[in-house]
């Protein structure tokens, strides 16, 4: 098969969350497994950029509404990825450094989906398949089904991954003549509340849709930002796949990350060793408990509630363990955070940012993870930090309920809890430490959580099964 993926992110390319991290290895093991994959996102102005060899391979002009634009398309030339990697590059629109949060991201976006159809309608033959990830290319089956200079493509099935509902990419109806001349009969595809959604679009139009956990399939039916009778009416072509983890890059036996590389025979040096090196580098006691928190700083990964949750853990709990904060986000939370760190001095302590290679050697060197969130549809870091023997501390969420079994649970071996609220963490809190101090079990589970395999092998051959599914 012939695989095209469309993202608006693609590590190590450009990467603002867990999609850059699917896009980045899906498509690696779908190649490894026998298949062609092609992966095209915009030409965003970023270091990867100007690091890499390219070569030009199509030109072409369209209308975004009444304005013309020229567009490229450019090919990283040594396959470098493991699959073809096009970068798109519209003069004005997509040559910015970051890739959200600009007052014309529905320009932006638009013009690069409009772009990719008719660059792919310009094709000798066409790819078994489209599959388009979140409602930044979610207009895309929408396009393909209903634009007329486009019907041509309409043979091809399309597949729309969700990898955050609560993001939809409204438009007003003003802009609707961005879309290239379509069939007015079908303003109902696009609407939603008398707004232009392209996810909603994206839904009705694609021949199957994904998400990136069962649970989260379930959740969007109660709560999904207003969408929540569409997936209740589609949840026919609905399809849970959990993510995995390119297990070539978060290895801790190969991590260039590292201070000391391990595997499951020598974990308990190999986590001593990054522990001590990251708490020297914070103030922090090696000696006690280490629990991390890695991500944005927002109200969906319950980041507001970490001041007050740390606090109450060290007040109560008798400062017996130590924390480690790295991420960004909602400025006053990254205030509460960075002011913590005078009156909780050797026991607390935060990075405000993103820093991949510190998220590498946190994982390596915490002994718990922490992830309180309140919408989690997949998560990647708790795959993350089991892969590099961390405990996971979650909220019964999403994909959180989907991969972390309690070790209240037979066979379990996290830490869950209920509700994303300052009680439940710190009780989440309190067990961990009480299953640190039983030295024994600890490293009982800190070897299982090694030996669990959440790679990208598994949930590959899923999608392969599904894309089969949907071809002659």
């Amino acid at each position: 098969m012939e695989i095209l993926h469309v993202s608006a992110e693609c590590y190590p390319v450009a990467k603002a969350g867990g999609l850059g991290d699917v896009v980045g290895a899906l498509p690696k093991y779908l190649t490894e497994a026998g298949h062609i994959c092609k992966v095209v996102m915009p030409m965003y102005r970023t270091k990867f950029l100007y690091e890499n060899k390219w070569e030009v391979v199509h030109k072409s002009s369209a209308y975004l509404g009444a304005t013309w634009f020229d567009y490229t398309i450019i090919k990283e030339s040594t396959n470098k990825l493991g699959f073809d990697l096009y970068l798109v590059d519209i003069n004005g629109l997509l040559d910015r450094e970051k890739i959200y949060g600009y007052a014309d991201d529905p320009e932006r976006f638009t013009s690069f989906q409009i772009a990719v159809v008719d660059w792919i309608s310009s094709w000798k033959h066409h790819p078994d398949l489209i599959h388009v990830h979140d409602h930044h290319t979610a207009l895309i089956p929408f396009m393909i089904k209903h634009c007329y200079q486009y019907s041509h493509l309409e043979a091809i099935p399309t597949v729309l991954t969700i990898h955050n509902a609560q993001y939809q990419g409204w438009m007003d109806w003003s802009k609707a003549d961005y879309i290239p001349h379509w069939d007015g009969w079908r303003w109902g595809v696009l609407d939603w509340n008398n707004m232009i959604n392209p996810l909603a679009a994206g839904i009705r139009s694609a021949w199957k849709v994904t998400t990136v956990s069962w649970s989260y399939l379930y959740e969007m039916r109660q709560e999904s930002n207003g969408l929540e009778a569409l997936f209740e009416y589609e949840k026919g072509k609905c399809v849970g796949i959990i993510n995995g983890i390119d297990s070539d890059v978060w290895d801790p036996a190969s991590d260039t990350y590292l201070e000391e590389h391990y595997s499951i025979e020598t974990l308990a040096i190999g986590k001593r060793a990054n522990k001590e090196a990251l708490c020297k580098e914070f103030n922090l006691n090696p000696d006690k408990p280490l629990f991390v928190f890695i991500g944005r700083l927002v109200g969906e990964k319950a980041a507001d509630l970490l001041p007050r949750a740390i606090g109450d853990s060290l007040y109560y709990i008798d400062q017996r363990m130590n924390f480690l904060v790295l991420g960004s986000g909602e400025t006053h939370v990254e205030q509460e955070l960075e002011n913590m760190r005078s009156y909780w001095m050797g026991y607390y302590n935060s990075k405000i940012g993103y820093n991949e290679q510190l998220s590498h050697r946190m994982y390596a060197g915490a002994d718990f993870l922490l992830m309180p969130s309140r919408v989690e549809p997949c998560g990647l870091n708790q795959l993350y930090a089991m892969r590099y023997g961390t405990v996971p501390v979650v909220r019964r969420t999403g994909g959180l309920r989907d991969t972390v079994l309690d070790i209240g649970e037979p066979g379990g071996y996290g830490i869950s809890f209920n509700n994303a609220s300052v009680g439940d963490i710190t009780q989440g809190v309190y067990r961990a430490v009480e299953l640190y101090e039983d030295q024994l079990q600890f490293d009982s589970i800190r070897r299982k959580l090694m030996e669990l395999d959440f790679g990208w092998d598994v949930s590959a051959k899923q999608y392969i099964d599904l894309y089969k599914s949907l071809l002659p």
